[in-house]
């Protein structure tokens, strides 16, 4: 059986021009870059070319890429990094309530050592307002952190509005864009964004590479000590066949992205219209156009409990789809904090199933997911019917709600 694999949030697959680049490293060119001989400079020349193509990506200095062994990494460095080592911390910290648990894992640890948090709370589609944010800051705040595009719902934040307002009020200002890179433009030397983090493989680069970006100026403390790499923000020998890896690829996005996007937001769309009009009581979660290329989460009316049985059969016919995130795959039958966030009740959020598209995509798995959907649909329904389909809106929160 052939399988179509849509489930490019969790992971891409390596391109192979990424697996070629990456060979040399895995091979002769086997170096440290900290060696000071011909074998080590050859190491650190294929690092320091791998900086420079991040940073072309991103629109920033090579000298503000800080490698780390990923995205998670770089969060934990830009949240813990801003506060240091000490015994105690002080101060207050901005988070929206849909981070990353990276985000969320290492606001908590703060907390625990003395740092108020706020988390803010988004729209029913998962967008944060810039004026919760505005409403949130106070004079001791140190740092906000939002995501640039949600991992579960697709939803883009107003990264532009949101930093420029943390900037006006004296705070730092970090955004997750593990999601976004590749996907969505950055120019970093003009925008109101301090700390970025991303993480190579979900460009369709390899897994254990990442990078965050530090914007010139700004002091970190580091999270990992030994011997002083990356500025000596991360200690440890560079991972080069990865960095390399991670290089190549933010190479190709720079170079086809645009192109990609283009194709992915049209099949994304088709999707859309197609399940919501061939699926009685099918309802998109995460807004309609601000949302990510390639990515649909879906939910459908009298299913949501049984939701890992529409995966498995959806498996079954060959299709790699997810209920959410795969860092909360292991307990896939508890309601989503993200979608509780949005609002949503316990059974609504344990229900949604997303389809993310990548490069390797084809038209015709597109087409064979809109065949297959509906009729492992229609199997699964009750004989006796299902609820309505204004069920879907009928527990949409008012915005009045959230801050």
């Amino acid at each position: 059986m052939r399988r179509v694999y849509l489930d490019h949030s969790a992971t891409t697959p390596l391109d192979p021009r990424v697996r070629e680049a990456m060979l040399p490293a895995l091979g002769e060119e086997f170096g440290n870059p900290s060696s000071l001989h011909e074998t080590g400079r050859r190491a650190r020349r294929a690092v320091d070319r791998a900086r420079e193509q991040t940073a072309a990506l991103l629109g920033c200095d090579p000298g503000e890429i800080v490698f780390t062994g990923s995205g998670t990494e770089a969060n934990n460095l830009a949240l813990l990094g801003v506060f240091g080592a000490g015994a105690r911390y002080s101060g207050h910290v901005i988070a929206s309530a849909i981070e990353h648990p990276s985000v969320l894992e290492a606001c908590r640890h703060l907390e625990r050592f003395g740092v108020a948090v706020t988390y803010l709370r988004p729209d029913h589609e998962g967008v944060i307002h810039p004026d919760a944010l505005a409403a949130a800051l106070r004079a001791d705040t140190r740092l906000v952190s939002i995501m640039t595009a949600n991992n579960v719902v697709g939803s883009i934040q107003p990264v532009m509005q949101l930093g420029q307002i943390a900037r006006d009020g004296g705070a730092l200002f970090h955004t997750d864009a593990v999601q976004a890179v590749g996907k969505t433009p950055f120019r970093l030397a003009d925008q109101p964004i301090d700390l970025l983090s991303l993480g190579a493989h979900k460009f369709h680069g390899p897994k254990g590479a990442g990078a965050l970006f530090v914007r010139q100026g700004i002091e970190l403390q580091p999270i990992v000590f030994g011997g002083g790499q990356e500025r000596g923000l991360r200690s440890a020998t560079e991972n080069v066949a990865g960095v390399v890896g991670l290089g190549r690829a933010a190479e190709l996005a720079a170079e086809e992205g645009p192109a990609d996007c283009a194709r992915l937001a049209q099949w994304r769309d088709r999707i859309i219209d197609h399940v919501l009009k061939a699926i009685p009581g099918a309802y998109l979660l995460g807004p309609r156009f601000q949302r990510l290329p390639g990515h649909v989460c879906l939910g459908f009316a009298g299913l949501e409990a049984d939701t890992i049985r529409l995966l498995l059969a959806l498996d079954q016919e060959g299709l790699d789809v997810s209920t959410g995130s795969a860092c909360s795959a292991s307990h896939a039958d508890r309601p989503s904090y993200i979608l509780q966030a949005m609002g949503l009740d316990a059974v609504r959020a344990r229900g949604s199933l997303r389809i993310t598209l990548g490069r390797f995509n084809t038209e015709s798995e597109v087409d064979c997911l809109l065949e297959t959907l509906p009729r492992v649909i229609a199997t699964l329904r009750p004989a006796a019917g299902f609820p309505a389909a204004d069920r879907a809106s009928s527990n949409k929160p008012s915005e009045t709600e959230y801050r």
